[in-house]
Formats: C-alpha cells, structure tokens, sequence
C-alpha cells in the first residue's frame, strides 16, 4: 500500500514525485466541494488544495497520527494515542492490527459450513474447467473472476470448501485497507473506524465467507474509488492505472460493476448540482457559477501539472525561442495536458480492457491464441488454433453482447418493486443494523455538527449508498440477502465518522465530568458492539432458517455435509458400477433430480431436464470422482436396478422415500433440510459398504 502522505515516485505522467503536493498540502475536498465547513462557502467556489487546506476541513489528517485527544485537548487513551507512543505511524498500525483480524474473521472454519447451492454451481464448473481446459463466459453464473482464480488456485493446493472460498475471504479480509487511501478526506479516528466498520459488518464477513461474487466486485470498486481520491488528494497519475484495473476486476467478479460506476456518476453529478446551486445562490447567475467551476477546475489542474518535467520543458523551450515571452506558462501548462491527457487515458483504458480481456478470453483459445497451448487441448473437434483477435474479440465485445442479452435487456428484472425492497431492507436491519445507524449519525453529525458542512466523501458516499438501495431492487434478479451488501458498502464511510462521533462525544463528556453525556454514548457504544458480535457469532457458519433474514434460501442443513462424506467416503471403495443413484421424481414445480444423459453434465451448459436441483451435491460428488446415475421419474420404483446392481448411494426427494425404503434392503435413511425451507433431500447409504469404508 502506497504512503497516503506522499512519496518519491516518478509518476508516468511525466511530474516528478517530489513536484506533487505534499500531504499537509492537499485540500479535504479536492475537485468536489470547496465549502468552508468554518466560514461558509468558498466565495469562488474553488478546489484549490491550499484554500481547502486552510478552512480546517481536514485539520487534524496529517499523516504523523498525533491527534489532540479529547474535545478539551486532554491525552486521549483510545487504541490510536497510545499506538502513537511507539510507532511513526499509529494511524496505519491500527488499521494493520485491523485488517489481520479481519482476515481471520473470513479465514478461520472458512470451509465448515456446507456449500450454498450458487457455491455448488459455480464450484462444479470449476472443476469441469479443471478436468477439461474449457472455459468461457455464461453470464447465467456471472464473471469469470472465480473459476479463472480458484481453477489455478485449487492446482496449488487441491480443491476444497475451503479453497473455493478463500478468494473472496482474502478480498473482503483486505478491504480495511482502503481507509489509509482516504486519510486526506478523513480524520484519524475516522481512518480507523472505517477500517473497523469494514472488517466487522455481519452481513460482510458472513458473504465474505462465501464463494460469490458481490464481496469482490463490491471491494474492487470501492478500492477503485478509493485509488480514484488518493490520486486526486497527492496530484498522481499512477494510482489512476490501479483503479482502472481494480474496475475491471470488479467487472470481471459481476456485472453489477456497471451499477457501480452508474453510482459514481450519479453522486458526483449531485455534489456538483449542490455546488452550482449553492455558488448561485451567492451570485445570483448560474452562468457565474459555471465559470467558478471552470476556475476550480484549471486551478485544480494547474497544481497537478506543477513541477512536471514536460511542463517544465515547454517552459524553458519558450524562454530560449523569445526571452521576452510571456505566455511560456499557460504553453507549458496546455501543452502538458496535450501531451499526458490523451496518453493517460489510453493507458488507463489499455489497462482497464486488458484485465477484462484476459479474464473473459474463453480456455483454452487464449492459451492457444498466445501460442502456450496446442490447437487440440481442451474443447474436442478444434479444428485450428483461435486468433488473438477472434480471442479478444470474444472477451470483449461478444462477452459484452451475452451481458447485454440476459441481464441489460430487463428480462430478470419483471418483478414488483416493494417485496425486493423490503427484503433488502429486512437484511439491513438483521445483518448490518449498526452500521446503518451509525451511518445516519455520521451523516447528521458532518453535516449539523460543530464544523458546520457535511466533507464532500460523506455526502458522496451517503448519496452512493442510497442510490443503491433505491435502484438494487430493480437490479436484481432474485430475493437475495447479497444484495445488500452493496448498500452497507458506500455506507461504511459515513458509519465511520459517525463512530468516530460518538466515541468523541464519550470521551469529551469523560473529560469535563458530563456523566449523563458519558452514559448515553457509552450505551450506544455498548449496544454497538453488542449488534455486531452477536449477529457474527449467530452467523458465524450458519444454515439455520432461523436466519433466513442474513442466509439466503437455497442453503442446506450442516449435517448434509456428513451424508456426503459419508458418500463419498463409499464411493471411494466402489469399484464396480455407479457410485450414487438420483431417483427422478415430479413435484409441483417439475421434474427433480433427473438428467436424461449424465455425459451432458461433462461440459457447459448442462443437459436437462433437472441437474440444477442437485446442486451443491454434484460439487461434492465431482470433487471426489464419484461415477453418478439416475433414473426418470416413471421408473423410480420398477424400474430401479436389480438389488446386486444397486450403488451403494441413493438420493431421492422424500415423497419417494417410504417406497424406496422397502426396496433398499440393508441402507441407511437419512433425511436433512436440502433449502432453508420448504425443500428436503433423503440419502439411503448402504450400511454395509459404509462399515467398510470407515475401516
């Protein structure tokens, strides 16, 4: 992680790392909001660093961590101050210490509780992608980030629960991190509790627990905006090439990235509306307010550009030609831009398309295309290596048009509005209550408290997250408590300065003997921590129905994982046959189980009619070579096989169990909750064959 406070690098933009600003330089709310929290608007509405600098927004965000303590200047005993007395760098200790929890938090019994059926999905296919080379997109299971991630990661050290999920616990472990990148726009305290906020959300360890995409594109584009600020904050170029990578991980993870960026663009058209507004009022003339922001924004760009080599060289080419020139600035200054605008953006563009590419390029073609894999390996008939072209054409373009025809077009987005709405807001209240709270007081407390101006961040990213709430029930396709976390997400950052208010408030009533102060907030800070450690411990590895609020519906029972041990336990010992039989059967919602050519299941997409309501069993039967069969719903009793053909697994729905039992002589019943609700699984073990497995 770059240094918040500044650096020597050589930005590609040409400056020279000792021309950008330094940290104590750097304006709280650079290029969105100059309002003077102290005074009163900026009377030119400017983003000059300097000028924000001077209103105080950020005062106390110099990266030396030393901080006043208490509202009466008294040595504060907070984890921060005292971190001070041995580390250069307190503020970055802390938010270490923070990020190694939180990483054990995702990691520790990361693989105990059974797979969720989209686990189940997404990590047979893995397995697939691992056994046969061939990949490519189905949006249908989303980005390519996982399989393309775990398909490597589970060569390095074999495919697990564990290991599948692992990817999504390191991202979501290491999101704390993104709080050094906003040190210039927050406080110190305020640092550390957004890294706090971020590791310790129910709802976003229980889903960074889980191997699914929403924690990854929600951590990349939060990263990616942060990268966005902390260039802006240090006048770099460099940080602009992580972002654009970070985003296209994120696209890479889930489409909703799009959603992401939609966001963006829509709270930052809001800051700039209240700005206008605002300098208008002042003025009396839009037009005087759009010539402010004009101002703004060449000041903003003057200071970037400052110092740089190519600016520089432009100068001194003007001075030699004409000494009496007088416009060898404004040459230096456009010709600057000139020059590194249009090669930044390219850059950044190359960047963002080429991690997309790669990701989305199908296997083996890529390898095949780049001349590391030969034309017959992977998809059988390949006919002649696949071009580079025609491969990024594909990862491209194509992956953009399967995108656009099964989630942009709306056609699994024809559903009402209030139900999807209330069931976010039912997470929210279950699984991230706290941070919302807190949230609402971070906003009300930056906005109406003593410094008299909400900071542009904590509008920004309250704007962002309410934008998510109203516009994610529309977005997505199904009643899913995931959803939700890209709402807590943008929110963390006003709960964090909300928590860092209310642990000021304890401390200054503390300091001046307030004590009926003191209590109250020492009762919201109890009953903080309270929300928090009891929802992670309920939730820890939960596949209870009595969280279905937080656990969305398709997760079985815990103890179905010991029947699939179990079986595949026997399935090991079986040489002979089919290992596990799925008895086919019809239900008021169609045929289960059934897969008329078990072959078809070898390859995407998987041949019908039913494989889908296996899931996750084909994860764990795949995981273990077991050789799998099943029968159609009309031989499900006559027509099973004879008694010594009979594998010694055999999985069935439960309305078939009491005739199945009278023909499974010697096999032990189990039953188990298949989903939350509504939804059973019956697994007939032979007995025998187990007692000889367990030997």
């Amino acid at each position: 992680m770059s240094d918040p406070a500044g650096g020597d690098e050589s930005a590609p933009d040409g400056t020279d790392g000792d021309g950008d600003a330094p940290a104590d330089a750097v304006g709280s709310d650079v290029d969105v909001d100059a309002e003077d929290p102290i005074e009163g608007d900026d009377a030119e509405g400017s983003v000059d660093a300097d000028a924000a600098v001077s209103t105080g927004d950020d005062a106390d965000t110099a990266s030396s961590g030393v901080e006043s303590g208490g509202v009466d200047g008294s040595p504060s005993g907070n984890l921060v101050d005292r971190l001070g007395d041995r580390v250069d760098d307190p503020v970055r200790a802390a938010v270490l210490l923070i990020v190694v929890g939180s990483l054990l938090l995702r990691t520790v019994q990361l693989g105990q509780r059974i797979f969720h059926w989209d686990e189940g999905r997404v990590g047979y296919w893995i397995l697939r992608f691992d056994a046969t080379g061939e990949f490519f997109y189905r949006p249908i299971i989303h980005g390519p980030f996982l399989p393309v991630v775990n398909n490597a990661l589970f060569d390095l050290i074999g495919a697990s629960d564990f290991a599948a999920r692992l990817p999504v616990a390191l991202v979501g472990g290491l999101l704390p991190l993104v709080a050094l990148l906003l040190r210039h726009r927050l406080r110190d305290r305020e640092v550390v509790a957004l890294a706090l906020v971020l590791s310790v959300d129910p709802l976003l360890v229980y889903y960074g627990r889980f191997m699914r995409g929403d924690v990854l594109v929600g951590s990349f584009a939060v990263a990616a905006f942060a990268l966005v600020v902390y260039a802006i904050d240090t006048r770099r170029t460099l940080p602009l090439f992580g972002s654009a990578a970070l985003l296209a991980l994120g696209f890479s993870a889930k489409e909703n990235a799009l959603v992401y960026v939609a966001c963006f663009l829509g709270a930052g058209f809001l800051l700039l509306d209240h700005r206008l507004v605002r300098t208008a009022r002042r003025t009396g003339s839009p037009l005087d307010a759009l010539v402010a922001e004009a101002v703004a924004l060449g000041q903003f760009l003057e200071g970037w550009t400052a110092g740089s080599r190519t600016r520089r060289w432009i100068e001194r080419r003007v001075r030699q030609r004409d000494p009496d020139a007088h416009w060898g600035w404004e040459a230096g200054f456009l010709g600057h831009l000139a020059v590194w605008v249009p090669l930044g953006a390219v850059g950044v563009a190359a960047t963002f398309l080429g991690v997309v590419a790669f990701f989305y390029a199908p296997r083996p073609d890529l390898w095949q295309a780049l001349g590391v894999a030969s034309a017959s390996a992977g998809a059988a008939g390949a006919d002649a290596a696949p071009t580079l072209g025609t491969v990024l054409y594909d990862a491209t373009w194509g992956a953009g048009e399967k995108f656009w025809g099964t989630w942009a077009s709306g056609n699994h987005s024809g559903h009402p509005y209030v139900p999807y709405l209330w069931d976010i807001l039912e997470t929210l209240a279950y699984g991230s209550g706290v941070l919302v709270v807190l949230a609402l007081v971070g906003f009300l407390a930056d906005g109406y408290g003593e410094a008299r101006g909400t900071r542009s961040l904590v509008a920004y990213a309250t704007y962002w997250g309410a934008a998510s709430l109203v516009g994610y029930p529309v977005a997505t396709d199904i009643q899913a408590p995931w959803a939700a976390i890209h709402i807590v997400l943008p929110l963390a950052i006003p709960a964090a300065v909300g928590l860092a208010s209310v642990a000021d408030s304890m401390r200054g009533a503390f300091a001046s003997d307030d004590a009926v102060t003191a209590a109250l907030a020492g009762l919201v800070v109890l009953a903080a921590v309270g929300g928090v450690a009891a929802p992670n411990a309920d939730y820890w590895n939960s596949a209870s129905a009595e969280d279905k609020q937080v656990l969305q519906w398709a997760q079985p029972e815990n103890a179905y994982k010991e029947a699939l041990q179990d079986a595949v336990a026997v399935a090991r010992d079986n040489d002979e046959g089919a290992d596990v039989l799925f008895v086919g059967t019809d239900t008021g919602r169609g045929t289960r189980l059934y897969v008329s050519d078990e072959s078809s299941v070898d390859r995407m997409p998987p041949g019908g009619p039913s494989w889908h309501s296996r899931l996750p069993t084909p994860w764990y039967l795949e995981l273990h070579d077991a050789n799998v069969t099943s029968t159609p719903p009309e031989a499900r009793y006559d027509g099973l096989p004879p008694a010594d053909e009979m594998p010694p697994v055999v999985i069935a729905k439960p309305n078939d169990a009491e005739e199945l039992e009278s023909r499974l002589d010697g096999y032990e019943s189990r039953d188990y909750a298949f989903r939350l609700w509504t939804e059973r699984i019956v697994v007939f073990i032979d007995e025998a064959a187990l007692a000889d497995a367990r030997e």
